[in-house]
C-alpha cells in the first residue's frame, strides 16, 4: 500500500512538472535564448530576442563552418532575395523578424521565416514541443515544413 501511494505521488508530481514546464513554455517571452539546428547538413546556432516593440527576431550568430571551403572567406547570404542582403555574412542573418505571440492559440505567428539556403521566405508559426523543442512550421501557399531547434544548454 505503502509503494502505490509513493507511485501514485510520483506520478502527479510528474505530471505537474510537465504542466509548469508547459505553462513556461506557453509563455510569449519563453521562446527567448539560444538555440541549435541542423538544416541542409549545416550545423548553426541561432538568439532570439525581444525588439522594443514587443515582437521577436531570430538572428543567426554560430555557424559551425562560417567560412566558405574554397576561397577560405566568410560566407554570404548570396542567395537572399533582398539583392542588398547577398554581401552579408552567413553567420549574421536574420531569418525572423517581427514575429508575434498569438495567446489564443499558444503560439508565436505572424511573420516570415527565412531559409538562407534556398532563398525561399515562407510564413512561420513557432510552438513548443514537449520534449522543449521549438516546432516551426513555415508553409507557401498551403505547403508546409517543419524544422525543429533545440534549446542550447
Amino acid at each position: 500500500m505503502k509503494k502505490l501511494i509513493i507511485a501514485i505521488a510520483i506520478c502527479l508530481l510528474s505530471v505537474a512538472g510537465v504542466n509548469a514546464q508547459s505553462s513556461k513554455n506557453n509563455s510569449a517571452d519563453s521562446i527567448l535564448g539560444n538555440y541549435e539546428a541542423v538544416q541542409g547538413g549545416e550545423a548553426f546556432k541561432v538568439r532570439f530576442t525581444k525588439k522594443t516593440d514587443g515582437t521577436y527576431k531570430a538572428q543567426i550568430y554560430w555557424l559551425e563552418q562560417p567560412n566558405d571551403p574554397k576561397t577560405g572567406k566568410p560566407k554570404l547570404d548570396s542567395k537572399n532575395p533582398d539583392k542588398s542582403k547577398r554581401t552579408q555574412p552567413s553567420s549574421q542573418v536574420v531569418l525572423i523578424d517581427g514575429l508575434k505571440y498569438n495567446a489564443g492559440k499558444k503560439q508565436w505567428d505572424g511573420a516570415k521565416i527565412y531559409d538562407p539556403q534556398r532563398g525561399l521566405t515562407a510564413n512561420v508559426t513557432a510552438t513548443f514541443q514537449n520534449d522543449g523543442r521549438l516546432m516551426l512550421k513555415g508553409t507557401i501557399m498551403g505547403i508546409g515544413e517543419k524544422v525543429f531547434w533545440t534549446p542550447c544548454k
